[in-house]
């Protein structure tokens, strides 16, 4: 006998921007029934190692978890507020120093784990008596009828709403299912995460540098043993990348030393390395009748600022938004009307943020001299420029 369940939403994907919508949605609407799907269980928070997956928040996604009341679980398990980016091109002189107290924050930014993120919004969502949590469960058929989208689960429920909301991921299998053309390419570059000790502390500082073969990141995580842990992000070449996945740990962290000027003096030990392969990605359209993208499934980004999750959370506090209203207002959900307004929210924004980034990564790739003089000179000339970077630090804060 086949089960069916009627819901206002139905969001597929309890990762950070599917969760954080589901809860946002959920408090800010207490008679909306919405639906989460995720097809697997999340792992658990591990408060004895660090999760090699981390996101560097700034202010607004903060805000966006206090609003779904996650952001006190988190501070309270793990979080390292950095207060201080230093950034360097490796091929010149051109360096460039952002501090916090230049604008009056207390910090920058958080580097927070993202399975303590996944945790803290589950615990919320199960607090909300109008999110029902489906999990683990994949979906077999999705089909879009005149008012409402409809899916069948493989354990044989049937579930449907007027609006389906894509938080399934990169390589989202609504977006595909619903015919959403994009524009892609991949980078030829693939990211090394991990988490490593340092022989210096971090000084709570976000260090970068910028290499032809791609950037340098070692985020600061806190730490109560006193001991020294950053996590990195280190976006190399494909070839490249595979060789450093080879190496064994002595001489990746050898390697990475090396790569990184030593600026945390020895790189001292590894956790295991991960590669993740990086793709460029955009949808054309962010929303359709009856179904609308969120976060990864309607873009992706080089990480080499760290902007894709923000991106996702400014997503999330934006379609709340303006569903918030269509409630309000006694407007269809899953109207193109209604959604348009989202995409025409965000659109700009993830474009211009996209662009920047794709700039950057161009710019400091190149060896052309010409380049090198600009980018190493540029960046000399905009630390001297203490308005500017104020400026510059605000944007990345989200302020």
């Amino acid at each position: 006998m086949v089960d069916s369940h009627r819901f206002d939403v139905i969001v597929v994907g309890a990762g950070m921007v599917g969760g954080a919508f589901a809860c946002l949605l959920a408090r800010a609407n207490p008679a909306v029934r919405i639906a989460l799907i995720e097809a697997h269980q999340s792992d658990p928070f591990d408060p004895h190692t660090f999760d090699p997956r981390v996101a560097a928040l700034t202010e607004k996604s903060r805000a966006v978890l206090q609003s779904c009341g996650a952001w006190a679980h988190i501070a309270a398990t793990r979080v390292s507020p950095y207060q201080a980016m230093e950034v360097w091109d490796a091929e010149g002189t051109g360096r460039i120093h952002f501090d916090c107290h230049d604008v009056h924050q207390p910090n920058l930014g958080h580097i927070v784990e993202n399975s303590l993120v996944v945790e803290s919004l589950l615990a919320e969502q199960a607090k909300l008596t109008n999110i029902e949590f489906f999990c683990p469960v994949q979906v077999a058929r999705y089909q879009r009828l005149e008012n409402e989208v409809t899916l069948d689960l493989q354990d044989g429920r049937l579930l449907s709403a007027p609006l389906l909301v894509a938080a399934d991921g990169g390589n989202s299998a609504i977006r595909q299912a619903f015919n959403f053309a994009t524009r892609e390419w991949d980078y030829g570059h693939s990211a090394i995460v991990t988490t490593v000790e340092t022989a210096c502390a971090h000084q709570y500082t976000a260090w970068q540098r910028f290499m032809p073969t791609g950037p340098l990141a070692l985020l600061p995580l806190a730490s109560s043993d006193g001991r020294h842990y950053c996590s990195l992000v280190w976006s190399q070449q494909s070839d490249e990348a595979e060789r450093l996945m080879a190496l064994d740990d002595s001489a990746f962290c050898q390697q990475l030393g090396m790569a990184s000027e030593h600026c945390l003096g020895q790189i001292l030990s590894t956790d295991k390395r991960f590669s993740i392969p990086l793709r460029q990605r955009h949808a054309i359209d962010y929303a359709a009748e009856r179904v609308v993208l969120l976060g990864d499934a309607a873009h992706t980004i080089h990480p080499l600022a760290g902007q894709g999750v923000n991106l996702g959370f400014a997503d999330v506090a934006a379609l709340v938004d303006v569903l918030s209203t269509a409630v309000a207002r006694g407007n269809d959900l899953g109207a193109l009307f209604t959604l348009n307004k989202y995409q025409r929210q965000r659109k700009p924004e993830n474009l211009t943020m996209m662009a920047a980034m794709e700039g950057f990564k161009r710019l400091f790739a190149s060896d052309n001299l010409a380049l090198r003089w600009v980018r190493s000179t540029g960046l000399t000339q905009i630390d001297r420029l203490q308005p500017v970077k104020n400026q510059i630090i605000k944007q990345v804060m989200g302020l």
